[in-house]
Formats: structure tokens, sequence, C-alpha cells
């Protein structure tokens, strides 16, 4: 093992973290995000600027970055989770498959024009084809346009396009090893991709989420950061092991845990270490940037640039009106995502680190993003005038046409069949896809470590043979029974029926036959590799009848075991929902225990809970308050509420449903900003508005967000400020405010 010069460490380290401090305040001065900053500091402790000293081994910040990958993609993990991913539905999905699938084709192309081989165009494709979350979060904050109809649509085009970056790496890793494209090799990649991705997911919130419940009284912010990020590293060591990349693994730890009930909290904590490392990835990314390679790029960066804004906005809308979206926030939607960011330079770290990559490309597609990020709020507030532009000459036939469609796919999605057929089919597959993969791990297992055991210890032989079978089929039989019939409640029917008039049983007999067909497959495989091909069939044919059997006559006890299992399942996947809104933790009749945390805007920050009678005024009782890692079982009525706390709610559904946004209430705009207060003092405008009030009555820290500290009259009598002190003209007010604000008191 090489020695590691820690004296270079450190400096490297020093070196850029003070140079990433002084840009990133300088951008933030300027309203820029701080993205760029990061990069500026990049490119100045590079050896590409001669000014300054740069970085003594590259190597270091190269071992830094890696890390910052990993954790930026862990925390953009537990942002996504399994139930967001669902909320957003089809809709935002297939708007994400257009945008990719067509910005990746269109970057081929302009590769292929540009001269880059097979591998790179491939590359650059991937590179322009991923909008920035981080920058359109920032965008539409400075623009105060968070509320605007489109941004949430938006928001689940990017949660699902961040997954989409994620296969994708995986994709261009196996494209960059064998140097090409195989149709046959690309398929067998995405199949072990899908088969692991399901494993690990079902493994992990089988798992994490019930022993996060059984400790979570034992486990303080230490132990969950510690604990947090050894899954992490733990899982990119299962991934890296399984034949992915290291990236992989940390998002899909991140999305196990974006389930739980510790999501916030281990968000809270891992949120320093992401911005540290982070930093540091983006700072690598701008010592990539060679002045001297963009000067000779120029063409190709503008080309890129113009690629990306005009792409991102046909395809943006167009997916947008492909899912029934109207015109108006199809073009929004599309406006807004015009930039790449963050996944472009990971992408292009990965073909870097392969070897694949033409070095001029990093500095190009960092110039193009920094281009890029420029433009987007001036493209954000485009998107309205150039709509209403369009809107004029557009004929009035294809806007019917266009407003109908929209219509069309709303009222088809709220069709209350639909939606329960969909339910029933969606939770059916879901079921068949998870029970199958633990089935062949199981089988895999078995054959691998428990068989060849088995056969030893009998000597071989048909009764070793036989006995490893059973054992196998032991062991994997219950998941077998459990996808054999189809999960269909009686609600669900009676439901159907009440719709209908009667019951279709079409699509569930078409269920039954495809799991009695994948069941009948299984066994056989099973079979398969004791016995020959067609006695296995045969047999797996009436193993699969005896099973039916059997499950219909199985005892209600084991039979309430295994639904138990699967309840469990669903529940963990849930939890974090369940657990804000008491779903499933019924105390008697209609009373639900919830735990909700109070955010930053909740209007009962800092009353005692006398003042707040939330029995009277709510109708529900207070039962614990977790504060950090302390618990307040049974609270007293002097105690007030702080953000952050955790409040144990006991009441009916709609009595925690009416309360759960207040409790909550949090304002998303994205980086804090910090505003000009300071300690000002001034003399009262002779027509100042608080002139004869007292104080109690003045409005200075409701209209002015100001703070009193003192009132001078004469040379040296200062006045302690109490609710009864009365203003009076030529006072001079001692005070903590913003100078803009107050403005108007202010003695000209």
């Amino acid at each position: 093992m090489e020695n590691i010069d820690i004296n270079s460490l450190i400096s490297d380290l020093a070196l850029i973290l003070v140079l990433g401090a002084i840009a990133t305040v300088i951008f933030k001065m300027l309203k820029q995000p701080v993205v760029l900053g990061y990069i500026v500091a990049g490119f100045l402790a590079s050896p590409h600027f001669a000014l300054l000293p740069s970085v003594a081994v590259e190597a270091n910040i190269e071992f830094w970055a890696q890390i910052g990958i990993i954790v930026l993609l862990f925390s953009l993990g537990l942002e996504f989770s399994f139930k967001k991913l669902i909320d957003v539905g089809g809709s935002a999905i297939l708007t994400a498959l257009i945008i990719v699938l067509g910005m990746m084709s269109l970057g081929f192309v302009v590769g292929k024009y540009l001269g880059y081989g097979l591998v790179n165009s491939i590359f650059l494709g991937g590179m322009i084809s991923m909008s920035s979350t981080t920058i359109i979060l920032k965008a539409l904050t400075d623009l105060n346009m968070r509320q605007r109809r489109f941004v949430p649509m938006t928001f689940a085009v990017l949660i699902v396009e961040d997954l989409f970056a994620v296969v994708m790496m995986v994709i261009l890793s196996s494209i960059a090893l064998n140097n090409s494209v195989k149709g046959g090799e690309m398929l067998g990649s995405i199949l072990k991709l899908s088969f692991f991705l399901i494993m690990w997911f079902t493994v992990g919130i089988f798992m994490i989420p019930t022993v996060f419940k059984r400790f979570r009284l034992y486990i303080s912010d230490e132990q969950m950061l510690i604990i947090a990020m050894g899954l992490c590293f733990a899982m990119v060591l299962f991934s890296i092991n399984s034949g992915f990349s290291a990236a992989l693994g940390a998002f899909v730890m991140g999305s196990i845990l974006a389930g739980t009930s510790e999501a916030e909290r281990i968000e809270r904590l891992i949120t320093p270490v992401k911005d540290l490392f982070g930093a540091v990835f983006f700072i690598s990314v701008g010592m990539m940037v060679n002045p001297t390679v963009m000067s000779q790029h120029w063409s190709v960066i503008a080309l890129l640039a113009v690629v990306v804004i005009v792409g991102m906005i046909v395809f943006g809308t167009f997916g947008m009106l492909a899912t029934g979206q109207p015109l108006k926030l199809a073009m929004e939607s599309g406006f807004s995502l015009t930039q790449i960011g963050e996944f472009s330079f990971i992408i292009a770290t990965l073909g870097t680190s392969l070897g694949v990559l033409d070095q001029s490309v990093y500095p190009i597609i960092v110039a193009v993003s920094v281009l890029t990020t420029f433009t987007t709020p001036f493209f954000i507030k485009q998107a309205e005038p150039c709509y209403n532009s369009i809107y004029k000459v557009l004929p009035k036939s294809w806007t019917r046409l266009l407003n109908g469609y929209s219509k069309d796919a709303n009222e088809s999605e709220s069709s209350e069949t639909s939606r329960l057929w969909k339910s029933i089919v969606s939770r059916n597959i879901l079921r068949l896809v998870i029970y199958s993969v633990v089935i062949i791990a199981l089988t895999v297992l078995c054959r691998t470590y428990l068989m060849p055991v088995i056969m030893q210890l009998l000597n071989g032989g048909s009764w070793a043979r036989l006995a490893s079978v059973a054992s196998t089929l032991v062991i994997v039989g219950p998941f077998i029974a459990s996808i054999i019939i189809p999960s269909i409640k009686r609600a669900e029917y009676d439901q159907l029926g009440q719709e209908r008039g009667s019951v279709s049983y079409v699509p569930i007999v078409v269920l039954f036959i495809i799991n009695l067909v994948l069941s009948t497959v299984f066994i056989a495989i099973i079979l398969d590799g004791v016995y020959q091909s067609a006695a296995a069939m045969i047999a797996a044919v009436l193993l699969v009848l005896a099973t039916l059997v059997i499950f219909t006559l199985m005892p209600s006890p084991l039979r309430k075991r295994i639904n138990n299992i699967e309840k469990r399942f669903i529940s963990n996947i849930n939890e974090r929902e369940n657990r804000r809104t008491g779903h499933e933790n019924n105390l008697v009749s209609d009373l639900h225990l919830a735990y909700m945390r109070v955010g930053q805007d909740c209007p009962f920050i800092g009353d005692t809970l006398r003042d707040l009678d939330l029995r009277t005024h709510y109708g529900v009782n207070l039962v614990s308050i977790q504060r950090g890692s302390k618990r307040y079982p049974v609270p007293s009525a002097e105690m007030r509420i702080f953000p952050g706390d955790v409040l144990g709610v006991i009441g009916t559904e709609e009595q925690i449903q009416r309360m759960l946004p207040l409790v909550e209430a949090q304002k998303e705009t994205g980086e804090a900003a910090i505003p000009n207060v300071r300690l000002l003092h001034f003399a009262i405008a002779d027509n100042a508005s608080i002139i004869g009030k007292k104080l109690e009555n003045a409005g200075l820290r409701e209209d002015y967000g100001a703070l009193l500290i003192a009132v001078q009259r004469g040379e040296n009598n200062y006045i302690s400020p109490t609710p009864d002190l009365v203003f009076k003209l030529g006072d001079i007010l001692w005070i903590v405010g913003n100078a803009k604000q107050l403005a108007p008191l202010k003695k000209k």
C-alpha cells in the first residue's frame, strides 16, 4: 500500500475549502447558485490558473470527490422513496422517459456530427439528458414561483429523472467496458440490475424499518448518523462486489431509508456531511475546466447549449402534453428544464474514470452547464409570454383538441372503477415481482449452499437428491403458495359489483392463470437441477395443484402468518406516512396515534400547551413530545412547542388530517435567505405611524420585523422598553431590524 502524504492531503483540502468558502460567499452576494461558486473555486485551485497556488496531488481531491459522489447520491435517495414514485404516478414517468430518450437521441446525433466515437456520443447524450434539481429549485425560489401550478409536476419529473440517471450509469458502465453496444449484454445488464434492485429493496424495506422501530428509544443523533453512513457504505461495498457502481449502492440505501419514519432525522444529520463532500466534488469538477480547451471549442459549447435549451423545451413540453397536461402548464414545465447540472458531472466523471471519455468533453460539459445555469431564470420567465404568443396564432381547433385531450385524460384517471382496477392490478404485479425475486434468490442460495451439503451428508444417490429438493421446496414453498392466488379483498369485489352492476372476473382469471404458470415454472426449475426436464415439469404441475388445494384448506393460523408477513412489508413501505397520520396505529374505535414533526412555520411555536388547549380547539390529545433524543411522555401544561419537536397525538382520522398541515407548516424556500438585520439608531420621522402609540400597539415586530432595544430622550436619557411606553416626536430609537423595512419610521 502506498504511503499517504498527510501534509499534502491536508494542504490540498485546506486550499480548496478556503477558496470554495470565498467563492460561494461572493456568488451568494451576486444571487447566483453556489454550485457555480464551487466550480470557480476549483478552477482557481487547478494548474490552469497560475496566479494562485494549485493543489499538490490531484489524486487527493479525486479521493474526496468520490466520497462526495457517494454522499450526494445517498442524499438524493433520501429524497426519493418508493412512496414518492408511486405518488407521482405514470404521468411523471412517461414525461421523464420522453425527455431522457429524446435528449439522449439528440445528443448522440450531435456527438456523431461533431466527430465523436460511438461511446463518446452515447455518453454525451446521457450528460445532456438530465436537468438539475438543485439549479431549478434555486431559480424558482429566487423568482418566487414555488407555488405555481406547474412546479409539483416538474419536481415529480425530476424525481423520476434521478432514478433514470442511476440506471443509466449502470448501462453506460456496461457500454464503456465493452466499448460497444450489444443488445444481448445490455438486456442482461438491465435484468441483472432489476433483480438486484428488487432484492435489495425487499430485504432492506422488510428489515431496516423493523429494527428502527424496535430500538428507536436507544438511538441518539450521533448513533443514527453512524448507522446511516454505515448502511450507506455497506450497500456501496455490496453494490461494487455485485458488479455495479458505488453511486448505485448509495442511492439504493438512501431510497430504502427514505421510507422509514427516521428519514427526516437522517436527512438533517446527513446535511453537513453532504454539504462538505458535495462541495469537494463540485470543486473537483471546476478543476477540470481548461480555458485553452474551452476557447478552442467555443462553437461546440454554444451548439450544445442551444441543443440543451431547445431540446429540453421541446421534449419537456411534448412529454407533458402526452400525459394530458394543458398547453400552458406543459410549456412552463418545459421552459424550466433548460439546463444540465450535477448528474452531468457525475456521468462525465464516470466516463473519465473508465478511460472512455475524450479529455475535451469534460470541460465542454462544465462550460455548457455554467452557461445554461445562467440562462435558466430567463427562460422560466419567458414561458408565459411564449405561451401567450403561441395561443394567439394557434388555430382554435388545435386549442380545443389539446384542452379536450387534457380534460379526457384527467377524467379517465378519475373514474372510480378504473382507479380500483388499477389498484388491484398494480398490487398483484408488485406482489408477483417481489415474490418472484425472493423465490429466485432463495433457489440460487439453496442450490449453491444447501443442496451440496445435503448431497454430501447423505452420500449422494436418489434419496439425497430427493431430500435436497424437498428442503428447497420447504423453504421456497410459502412464497410460491402466496403468489398462486391473486390478492383481491372482499370489499373490492363488493365495490366493483356496485360500480358495474356485476363483477367482471376476466382480469382476476387472467391474473390467476399468470400466477399459476409462473409458480409451475419456479417449481420446475428447482426440480430440473435434479430430475429430467419432462419429469420435472409433470411433477411441478402436480405440486402446484397440490399447493393450491393445501392453501385453500390451510389452517387459518398458518395462512394468517403468511398474510402478516406481507402486511408487515406493506406497512414498512408506508411507515413514514403511517407514522405521520397514525393510519396503522389504531388504538380503540376510530382513535389513532400519530407522530407529526413541528415545522418552522407552525403557528403553535413558542406557545405553552395550556395556552394551545388542543383538546378544546382540535379535539385531539397530546400524549408525548420527542425533542432530539429526549422524550417527554404526558408533557406538562407549561411545556412549550419548538420547531423539530415530534408530537405524539391521539385523535380521529379526520382530526389528525385537519391538524397535520398546521403542525408541519414549512415554506419550502430552498436555501435560507440571510436578512440584512443589524443594530440601527435614528430619530423618529415627524409623520411616523407609531407616534403617540404605546409599544404594545405600535406593531414594530409584526409590521416592521424589528426588536426595540431602547428609546433615547435627550442626550443621555435611555429608556428601557415596556409595553406601556408611548413614542414621542424627537425620540431616537435604538432598534434591531432591516434598514429598508424601517425606512418609513426614519427621519430624513
